[in-house]
């Protein structure tokens, strides 16, 4: 008798034992899918491993075998196997992330064949090198190296895979490799409206450049030779559903495994991907720009007069004139404020009360076109109170500036000139404005370059309460720095500090040594893991009180060395979509270790109402 041992779509500890039916030994194999049943529920599951011998007494059998030829091989459950072991989560997890919705579901995939090379033969096949992190300050070089290097992955009879962050980078990329570089490739993203029939096709060998989103590291690609990481540092990179793996972690792991070659690319890089090149396990390559860099102006705010200080203008008089110069010249401005809506916050005059979103407690962001607040987090919406709800006040008071303030701050201070806000998803045209209004997006949108940019506002993401803070500011700084030829215009209270004065110095290294200074004093990532446990329940006394219990639990189970249980506190924000959440912040020098240590821990700690959930490496 032969015996399946199977894993489930389900967060919990495998694989379970199953009876192979003597009709169908011949055909199971690891990487097919089976309909089991467990615990009295009809359940797809994976074939992990086929054994002549169980310990499990009275073996439930298979209810039905769904592929003769497996649906992942063995590269595919290695590298699975790995990212469940990384990032917490049980294995079938992991594989229902790698698989498109139809065949999670059971649908039967016919035309599939076993092709590609063994694992042993794999290992025998030369990459072409070291990997390579790739930092282009031009903006565009960079698509000329990944270019020649999926040529030459494909000379060499092997594919690849290339990473971006969103579909509308995706379309972009695709029209660069097909157009201007000759390079065939094949869209895959979640949620696409013939994403079985582009995976099947993938699996088929009939496609050998896979060009996707973060879930496209899953690409069943045989032979594979080169994995492109573009704009690596990029959040979107990081899932947020389980298994909560970053897409640059995965790609080392993958590549690692079938002795590919790694490429992480951007025009700014992460922390991580330096420290790598600094350990040489990267080759570090800079692009220069093609023409001289744009010049960098630091716009001290706390050294404008008096008056204009204590107006809070959105605008310095030094800016507004070199902003008038340009429109004089027939130049393209570009304003760059992080914030959408007219005013971040409304609140009473009165009391003080700032009205906020009922299900995540944040302040509601008013717009102006559509006079509605909104939340951010979860599109709650609500039309501008006439009166206060808490004092019955009869003034609400608008504050903070978004774009849409901007906007309107422009068409007084000049009127002449055509001003256009650009919404995310939006691609602007040259000739649409004269000014441009933008968020983050405008960096991976846009087409041609501005005489002007300035950065508003950009204190706030500086102060904000994330150690990774500085670095965002800089990629965001970076990304600019490259859509723009005349000036970058930088309007700040912190105008000593590292970030600005890489850029002003066209010094990137010095921020590196600066930023990777201070993490490694504070034993922050790159030199250590992070871990989130986040708590999330409906009440918050209760949510509090089982994050205290988890803590002091987590505390006095003598961690191993290396792990340390640093502190409990409200997450931020602390209440989304009618959750509270708290957080336990652990740091771990070994991510294995961490791991084996919270499943012992965690394994029978149960509240009702309440879910614990376990995030690595959080972004």
């Amino acid at each position: 008798m032969l015996y399946a041992k199977v894993v489930l779509a389900l967060p919990i500890e495998g694989p379970f034992d199953y009876l192979i039916p003597p009709e169908a030994e011949t055909l199971a194999r690891p990487g097919s899918r089976v309909w089991v049943n467990f615990r009295n529920k009809k359940e797809i599951a994976y074939i992990v491993e086929i054994t002549s011998v169980s310990d499990i007494p009275r073996i439930k059998p298979l209810i039905k075998l769904v592929d003769t030829i497996p649906v992942l091989d063995q590269a595919m459950l290695k590298f699975t196997r790995a990212i469940a072991d990384y990032y917490y989560c049980g294995w079938g997890e992991a594989i229902a992330a790698s698989l498109p919705e139809p065949i999670r579901k059971g649908k039967p995939i016919e035309g599939l064949r076993v092709e590609g090379l063994s694992e042993s033969a794999a290992a025998q096949v030369k990459n072409s090198g070291k990997s390579l992190l790739l930092v282009d300050l031009d903006g565009q070089r960079r698509w000329e190296v990944y270019a020649q290097e999926i040529k030459e992955a494909l000379a060499r009879a092997r594919s690849a895979i290339v990473l971006v962050p969103d579909k509308n980078a995706l379309f972009k990329a695709r029209e660069i490799l097909s157009s201007k570089l000759g390079l065939e490739s094949e869209a895959m993203y979640r949620h696409q409206p013939d994403e079985l029939e582009e995976w099947a096709k993938v699996k088929k060998g009939q496609v050998k450049v896979v060009l996707g989103t973060r879930s496209s590291i899953f690409a069943p690609l045989t032979d594979l030779g080169l994995i492109i990481v573009d704009q690596e540092l990029d959040s979107v990179y990081k899932q947020e559903q389980v298994p909560r793996y970053h897409a640059r972690q995965a790609a080392l792991i993958r590549t690692g495994q079938e002795n590919a070659r790694l490429i992480l690319g951007g025009t700014a890089v992460s922390l991580e991907a330096i420290q790598l090149a600094r350990e040489n396990k990267l080759e570090l390559r800079v692009l220069k720009p093609k023409s001289a860099p744009a010049e960098i102006r630091i716009v001290d705010m706390k050294s404008l007069p008096m008056l204009d200080r204590k107006k809070k203008i959105i605008l310095s008089r030094l800016l507004q004139d070199n902003m008038l110069a340009i429109l004089q010249a027939q130049g393209k401005i570009l304003l760059f404020l992080n914030r959408k809506g007219f005013a971040t916050a409304a609140i009473c005059s009165t009391c003080g009360q700032a009205l906020k979103c009922p299900r995540c407690n944040i302040n509601l962001v008013y717009y102006f076109n559509q006079d509605i607040l909104s939340c951010h987090y979860c599109n709650y919406k609500l039309a501008p109170p006439k009166i206060c709800p808490l004092c019955n006040s009869g003034y609400i008071k608008y504050s903070g500036a978004g774009t849409e303030k901007i906007e309107s701050e422009l068409a007084r201070i000049f009127p002449q000139a055509r001003v256009k806000r650009i919404d995310t998803g939006d691609v602007p045209l040259q000739d649409e404005a004269d000014i441009f209004i933008a968020t983050q997006g405008i960096i991976r949108q846009v087409d041609f370059k501005f005489e002007l940019t300035a950065v508003l506002g950009i204190d706030n993401s500086l102060n904000h309460a994330d150690f990774r803070s500085a670095e965002k500011v800089f990629a965001v700084l970076a990304g600019l720095l490259t859509i723009t030829r005349g000036t970058l215009a930088i309007q700040t209270s912190l105008s000593r500090h590292y970030c600005f004065k890489a850029l002003k110095d066209g010094n990137n290294e010095f921020f590196y040594d600066e930023e990777l200074k201070a993490r490694h004093q504070l034993k922050f990532p790159p030199f250590r893991h992070f871990c989130g446990l986040k708590i999330r329940g409906k009440s918050e006394p209760k949510v509090a009180q089982v994050c205290d219990q988890l803590f002091q639990k987590l505390s006095q189970a003598k961690p191993p060395k290396g792990v340390q249980i640093i502190s409990a506190n409200p997450a931020d924000p602390a209440k989304l979509r009618g959750n509270y959440y708290w957080v336990i912040l652990v740091r771990a020098s070994n991510v294995q270790v961490l791991n084996d240590f919270l499943k012992i821990n965690l394994k029978n700690f149960r509240h009702s109402g309440i879910i614990v959930t376990v995030d690595v490496d959080p972004v």
